[in-house]
């Protein structure tokens, strides 16, 4: 495709480790041209400034959202914090379409993310316009949509396994433990005492212990998979490590399924999807094999307690859970094959 008629793209939010990632992938998007980065603390500076991976390429110059011609944009990526992104998509012309990375629209009922994240919803219109971009289980609707809420990391490591074990009815979905670890990038790239060094490396914690944001959003798309309300044990885990997620997820088998059953169903399921791979049976995912790309490695176990099963599943959480995910959401979007710009094989060791 000639340049002139690429899909001109803007990234809101450049500055954050989500926008690097955004970048880093769409730099090389064969129908895709950067046209405007937004960083508001940082704007009127080069890119290459905040992360100087990008110095000599010819990207445009870091400008406040006011400032960006959308007359000159067919598409917009929003990596902003959560809580600022309603009133900013808000404002946008009704002709781009706009991938969210923010928290802002994943939660359909506008009273519940109230409860969570602390304030009334501030576009609820736009909310119910909204599609959730878990690719795999909802590529019917991403393709019509012109707002798509990307998941969160700790979600999607959960969801991929899980939603269709329990549409096939292979568990009980009154009865999942999941047991979440992330690396310190999931925190963003803001200042916080937690993310420090001294405070994150050579040691490992629960964090937001029955409380954290991701708890809803996992129980949403669950439900709608089980047809019913249902609630999960969640809990999150901080690890030492950039980058990188893992989820072990414990479950109880119903109507006298097995573990491999379960394995089955997985591999049936995701046959033909590029980016969730069923591992070979016995062997753990790690999160070293997916690092730097857009892949999900699903592990399935008996365990030695009977009628119960274990899975592993393991992200890269800037990745598959945050900015891959959402270059797979565009590329649906805009009718390109899904797998465009993403085909990278995981940096190891």
């Amino acid at each position: 495709m000639a340049k002139a008629d690429a899909i001109k793209v803007a990234i809101l939010g450049a500055s954050g480790y989500t926008g690097a990632e955004l970048l880093r992938i769409l730099l090389r998007h064969p129908r895709v041209r950067i046209v405007a980065l937004t960083a508001d603390r940082k704007a009127g500076e080069g890119i290459e400034t905040v992360f100087p991976q990008f110095i000599g390429l010819g990207l445009p110059k870091l400008v406040t959202i006011k400032e960006v011609d959308w007359s000159q944009v067919d598409a917009a990526f929003c990596a902003l914090p959560h809580g600022t992104t309603q009133e900013v998509i808000a404002g946008l012309p009704p002709h781009l379409k706009v991938i969210d990375l923010s928290a802002d629209f994943r939660l359909r009922d506008t009273a519940e993310y109230a409860k969570w994240y602390g304030h009334e919803h501030l576009a609820p219109k736009l909310q119910d316009e909204a599609v959730y971009g878990l690719t795999e289980i909802r590529r019917s609707e991403i393709a019509n949509a012109r707002l798509v809420a990307n998941p969160g990391c700790y979600p999607t490591s959960a969801q991929l396994p899980l939603v269709p074990l329990i549409a096939a009815g292979l568990i009980d979905a009154d009865d999942i433990v999941i047991d979440a670890k992330s690396g310190v990038s999931g925190a963003g790239r803001g200042l916080k005492e937690s993310s420090l060094y001294c405070e994150a490396a050579e040691g490992t914690h629960a964090y937001a212990v029955a409380s954290h944001r991701h708890g809803p959003e996992i129980e949403q798309e669950l439900s709608a998979a089980a047809g019913r309300p249902i609630v999960v044990n969640f809990t999150p885990h901080l690890m030492p490590m950039n980058r990188g997620m893992l989820s072990s997820i414990y479950v109880r088998l119903q109507n006298g399924a097995t573990a491999d059953d379960l394995r089955a169903a997985l591999l049936q399921r995701y046959a033909v999807e590029p980016f969730v791979q069923i591992v070979p049976q016995g062997v753990s995912p790690q999160t070293r094999h997916v690092r730097g790309t857009n892949a999900c490695h699903i592990g399935v176990f008996a365990d030695r307690v009977k009628g119960r099963a274990m899975l592993f599943s393991v992200i890269d959480n800037l990745m598959k859970g945050a900015s891959g995910q959402a270059v797979q959401n565009f590329n649906v979007m805009f009718g390109l094959p899904e797998t465009t710009g993403l085909d990278q094989i995981a940096l190891f060791p």
